[in-house]
């Protein structure tokens, strides 16, 4: 095995692990080496379980492994970080878990609180209504003069 073999398995695991990682809302810092160890348990399993199943069905592989990647990141929130998969508590930054401490004295070190960067609910709502008006301007429902109505009425309920 040469040595450029060996580096692109380890940056198809990288990738493989960090595109799980991404696939799940909300933060997961963990260290590079873990990310590469979910990606290629993931591909290596995918890779056995879909040819015995499918006999070298390409398709079925690749999505069997990232699937199985997906499962490892979920199992890793779930039951190390003890924290759920989706929702409001999803998106709150980590307590525990391998790198955890590290990040958040990075975090803190720059001036950052970590319990801080979760979005508030009532200002991701705002956003997602301001956006709607602005494309129902966008499309000729609203005038602007009915836009300036809704924009004023959306300010007196929050």
């Amino acid at each position: 095995m040469s040595a450029g073999f060996v580096l692109a398995i380890l940056i198809s695991g990288f990738i493989t692990g960090g595109l799980a990682r991404f696939a799940i809302p909300g933060p997961d810092p963990m260290p590079i080496w873990l990310t590469i160890s979910i990606g290629l348990t993931g591909s290596i399993v995918g890779a056995v379980v879909g040819n015995a199943i499918s006999h070298d069905n390409g398709y079925l592989v690749s999505f069997l492994s990232f699937g199985i990647a997906l499962a490892l990141v979920a199992s890793y929130r779930r039951f190390v970080q003890k924290r759920p998969i989706w929702g409001p508590e999803a998106l709150a930054f980590p307590e525990r878990g391998l790198g955890v401490d590290q990040q958040r004295a990075r975090l803190q070190k720059l001036g950052v609180d970590p319990d801080q960067l979760r979005p508030d609910p009532k200002k991701l709502e705002r956003a997602r209504l301001e956006a709607m008006l602005q494309e129902l301007h966008r499309a000729g429902v609203l005038s602007d003069e009915e836009l300036a109505a809704k924009r004023a009425a959306l300010d007196e309920g929050t």
